[in-house]
């Protein structure tokens, strides 16, 4: 197996390199990817120094922000004109915690897609509001019953996806960000019969930085489920 973490990024220096650093401590065989939007805070700098030391950290720069979606199918380019047989995607603000990726390693043997899930059993949130839990529970209940996907947390994004799944999806029509990103790639593998398998994970706050969910980001996956359901 040679798997390969995508990290989209912008502004993200208070999180990289320590980031980076707990997952070479808990795999020695992962290389890592990070997709930076030329963050102005110097994100892309860092991550360029560390590639110069260290032949399993790659950075691929984007020229502006363009939304995580993108982000991910940038990377995910990159990854298949390579010979990464499994790519996991990963947030940089710790919400995604490394000691979850060994399990998704282990997971990704016996399915093609593993789903970091916050509402599976044994799974969580930590410190977010009341209300933020509800709206993201209602989103996935929503997508769910609208699409018929047997899938507790469609909106998350920490995933791991077998090449194969990434090979089969045209990934040049996807054209979602935000959470509809997610609901649509994991429907998109749903609909081509691969096997969904979630992963309880814990998922706390961001601890430094600022999130890059917005109103819109939350609307257009609210719609997009309908587009899903009869274009696909």
């Amino acid at each position: 197996m040679k798997p390969l973490i995508i990290i989209p990024t912008y502004n993200e220096k208070d999180n990289i390199s320590r980031l980076i650093g707990e997952v070479f401590r808990l795999n020695s065989s992962v290389h890592i990817l990070v997709v930076d939007d030329s963050s102005p805070d110097g994100t892309g700098e860092v991550v360029r120094s560390l590639a110069s030391g260290n032949p399993r950290v790659h950075l691929l720069s984007r020229p502006e922000k363009n939304g995580i979606g993108p982000a991910y199918i940038a990377g995910f380019h990159w990854a298949l004109e390579r010979d990464y047989n499994v790519m996991i995607e990963m947030d940089a603000d710790f919400s995604h915690q490394p000691k979850h990726i060994p399990q998704f390693l282990e997971k990704i043997k016996e399915c093609d897609v593993v789903i970091g899930s916050r509402w599976a059993k044994g799974g969580g949130i930590e410190n977010w509001s009341f209300g933020r839990v509800v709206l993201s529970y209602l989103a996935n209940l929503y997508s769910r019953f609208i699409l018929g996907i047997p899938v507790l947390d469609l909106t998350g994004g920490f995933t791991c996806w077998r090449r194969s799944v990434l090979e089969a999806i045209d990934l040049d029509e996807i054209r979602s960000d935000g959470y509809s990103f997610q609901i649509e790639m994991k429907y998109r593998a749903f609909k081509k019969k691969f096997s969904l398998a979630e992963a309880p994970i814990q998922f706390p706050e961001r601890a430094a930085g600022k999130s890059k969910i917005s109103r819109k980001i939350v609307f257009e996956a609210l719609w997009m489920v309908w587009f899903l359901k009869f274009n696909v």
